[in-house]
């Protein structure tokens, strides 16, 4: 007895020299040995049989009979719970054992002990120690509000913090513009938004790049100042990080710059996008991250960048989809890039789903029209069709911003002018004092009457603004007044309350001048003509200037490069304050253009009287000239300049 009490001590202390000290060791008085341990996957799980197979020691003799096992309670290590169990097959005595090529006991006789790997369901280490990851989608499904996002991450706030605000900003995706001013003012005063812009701060330099992308995304979309820490913080981060996008977090940047203001951080990003755009122009696969990066290098960018873009877009025209051509004409405009042949293939896929196009994205298309200079007449009748025969499930103030954009660009739809004078007269009550103001500006602008209808228009914008003359600003009063005049309509109580001697004063003082002053004049006239207005004589207006108001810089220049020094002449004065900006004398065929040297030496014959005198009006305009005027043909360019011939004899 006190032999085999001896050898079962020794036996112990030699286990000891495997099984870490530190663990505790609990004896069970089973008929089976069992070592019970933790692993983290497999490789550790190998590695230590490894490393016990190397530590037991041949002066191992005996092991315990019938009534003895070893179960390890804290044996862990980091990764997933395993167990490993020692069964013996047949009673134990003492002998020498050694463990074969599979990991086995072998005793001399040939006694098998077999390792199992068995999952333990007590000691999970992972799960209980490190949280799993939340999901924003099914986080914003389960918020309804942006307190209730804060207060999950103060329950137990887990890596990525950008999770948290991607779910935060998809919740305010769904309320209104008053629900999110209210919800935004609870997310800055509650306890845990500090908490959270502090950890995205600590974890921007170890975050994956498209969730650092996408938190900044987020904290831009909520509102967060720009000039805050948090926000001037990942934009630093981003910078140092630009290398490591791909074309998806390209896209996201590109839509993050083109939200924010300029400033130092932006501008600097902004610069490092223009190289990484340059090297991975060709690599880009999506047209919508093409779309999203010329949005975002904007006008500054190098016009060499600006064509490499332009071309990769014609490259992918096959590819093209509705939408990217609805979406390319703001595209261009961002960046001030005019890319006619590009425009127009857009403008083919757009008339050929019109039906399709929702009334922002036509407004759109406008404007990048007219911010561009581009002209297509085809384009701006299928739009200007459609809208007419849609016409009433529009509203009135979206049909005439649309008719301001086409005003703009000089187009005069008759069907749509007509349906919509139609819909004011029937409704004048609907609009407001800066409606009634525009409308006058438009149907006066394109000169646009109705044989039945124009009287009737007229009598009901001026009743509905003569109801605001008391709240009318003296600038507004005046553009009303001019308007109706150009329309030859003569509304007593508006013309009466504009010629007051404040009023003028403070026209001929204040706001712009040079501009209420052109204006006043263009109403003299008028009243002039009207044998029913004597009160004309009144206005005291200031002299015309002797030198033009515009230098016309950019036309002298077009012009200097088309046809040569001494080819024309510029500010010319004619008699009864008449001013023309150039003239330019051509033969009677218009085929050469004379110098005025040459002609002013000749003696005054009948054959030279005869030459042509070509002058260009005032209402030339640099906007209106090519950007490059290099190759521009004297016709094209007297064709876009709107150049107004007559002759002399």
């Amino acid at each position: 007895m006190i032999n085999r009490a001896s050898s079962f001590l020794w036996n112990l202390g030699q286990f000891s020299t495997f099984v870490p000290t530190s663990r505790t060791m609990r004896l069970y008085p089973l008929g089976f040995s069992r070592l019970k341990v933790v692993f983290s996957n497999n490789s550790n799980q190998r590695n230590l049989l490894s490393d016990f197979g190397n530590r037991v020691q041949p002066s191992i003799r005996y092991l315990f009979q019938d009534a003895l096992i070893f179960k390890s309670r804290d044996f862990k290590t980091r990764g997933i719970s395993t167990e490993t169990v020692l069964t013996v097959n047949k009673v134990l005595c003492p002998r020498r054992l050694s463990f074969d090529s599979k990991r086995s006991l072998v005793s001399d006789d040939g006694l098998k002990i077999n390792f199992h790997l068995e999952a333990s369901s007590e000691d999970v280490l992972t799960k209980e120690t490190k949280p799993t990851p939340v999901n924003y989608r099914k986080l914003a499904q389960e918020c309804s509000s942006l307190s209730d996002v804060l207060d999950t991450f103060s329950e137990a706030p887990t890596f990525p913090s950008s999770n948290y605000v991607s779910a935060m900003w998809t919740v305010a995706k769904r309320l209104s513009e008053d629900q999110k001013r209210a919800e935004k003012q609870l997310m800055f005063n509650h306890p845990a938004f500090s908490q959270l812009c502090e950890q995205m701060m600590r974890e921007a330099k170890i975050m994956h790049c498209d969730h650092l992308l996408f938190s900044l995304l987020a904290v831009v979309k909520l509102g967060i100042p720009q000039n805050t820490r948090l926000v001037q913080t990942l934009l630093r981060v981003v910078q140092e990080r630009i290398n490591e996008c791909d074309e998806k977090c390209l896209s996201v940047l590109s839509t993050i710059l083109e939200a924010m203001e300029p400033c130092k951080n932006v501008d600097a990003l902004r610069a490092g996008v223009w190289i990484l755009a340059d090297q991975q122009v060709w690599k880009i696969e999506r047209v919508f991250t093409l779309q999203a990066v010329m949005k975002c290098v904007g006008k500054g960018a190098p016009i060499a960048l600006k064509r490499k873009l332009e071309m990769k877009a014609l490259r992918e025209l096959d590819r093209f989809s509705d939408l990217n051509s609805q979406h390319m004409f703001e595209a261009l405009a961002a960046m001030n890039h005019r890319s006619v042949t590009l425009l127009n293939e857009c403008s083919k896929m757009v008339l050929g789903n019109i039906h399709g196009c929702p009334f922002r994205v036509l407004i759109s298309i406008l404007q990048a029209c007219r911010d561009l200079r581009y002209r297509n007449v085809d384009l701006f009748k299928g739009i200007a069709d459609y809208v007419a025969a849609t016409i009433d499930i529009w509203k009135l103030k979206q049909v005439l911003f649309l008719l301001i954009l086409l005003e703009n660009l000089g187009f005069r739809h008759t069907d749509l002018m007509d349906l919509f004078m139609k819909k004011v007269i029937d409704d004048p009550a609907s609009l407001n004092m800066k409606s009634i103001i525009s409308i006058l500006h438009v149907y006066s602008s394109l000169n646009h009457f109705h044989k039945c209808q124009t009287q009737e228009l007229q009598e009901a914008l001026a009743s509905s603004l003569t109801g605001y003359l008391h709240h009318i600003s003296s600038e507004n009063l005046l553009n009303a007044v001019c308007s109706f005049c150009l329309m030859n309509h003569f509304p007593l109580a508006l013309i009466n309350q504009l010629l007051q001697k404040d009023i003028i004063n403070e026209l001929l003082t204040s706001g712009d001048i040079e501009r209420n002053t052109h204006k006043l004049r263009v109403l003299a006239a008028c009243l002039k003509l009207d044998i029913s207005c004597h009160k004309a004589g009144d206005l005291a207006l200031p002299p015309l200037p002797s030198t033009p108001f515009y230098s016309n810089a950019k036309v002298a220049d077009a012009l200097s490069s088309l046809l040569g020094e001494g080819c024309f002449l510029k500010n010319v004065q004619l008699p009864h304050n008449y001013h023309i900006d150039f003239e330019v004398r051509m033969d009677v065929n218009r085929s050469q253009v004379l110098p005025f040297s040459s002609v002013d030496v000749v003696p005054a014959a009948a054959d030279i009287q005869s030459c042509s005198l070509s002058i260009f009006s005032t209402v030339v305009s640099p906007l209106l000239l090519p950007t490059s005027p290099e190759g521009v043909a004297f016709s094209d360019l007297c064709a876009s300049a709107k150049a107004d011939f007559s002759f002399s004899e």
